[in-house]
């Protein structure tokens, strides 16, 4: 899987917010991985994998104007200051209401039930090749989501 892929999700998702909210450590977070030692990768493993389901988060956000959503997604930015997987957890389980709120009188359309069920299937993965299958279902998604198209909501 390439990391230019991995790159591409992230300005596709956050698009002008990019810069603000992604510093370039981020971005080159899938090349760290590649590059970092064994003893290593678990944790650079979970900050793409924190990476990706934020990026999720923020198009689920943007295309229904979700509230949890983007709750969810400043969860795991917070997660991506921790210095060790068992911070990242510490984070994520502090504020694990968020998560169990994320499904909950939640109205999706369909782009964003394959958001959801990506956003599970990041949480679920544990293997670089079930990542870079995220990642690429992600890419694609996400580049194919009409952010501009009127919500529900607006409508009224």
């Amino acid at each position: 899987m390439s990391a230019t892929l991995f790159q591409q999700l992230l300005h596709a998702a956050f698009r002008q917010d990019a810069p603000a909210l992604l510093p370039s450590t981020d971005l080159q977070a899938y090349q760290e991985l590649q590059r970092a030692p064994a003893r290593e990768q678990g944790f650079h493993f979970e900050r793409v994998r924190l990476l990706v389901a934020m990026s999720l988060m923020k198009a689920l956000a943007d295309l229904g104007d979700h509230d949890e959503s983007r709750q969810v997604q400043q969860v795991l930015h917070r997660a991506l200051t921790a210095r060790s997987i068992e911070q990242i957890d510490a984070i994520i389980t502090k504020d694990a209401q968020h998560f169990e709120r994320l499904y909950t009188d939640l109205y999706v359309n369909d782009e964003g039930e394959q958001l959801l069920h990506l956003f599970e299937r990041t949480l679920d993965a544990d293997t670089m090749p079930a990542m870079d299958a995220v990642i690429q279902e992600a890419s694609d998604l996400v580049d194919a989501l009409d952010f501009d198209a009127p919500h529900e909501d607006d409508e009224e």
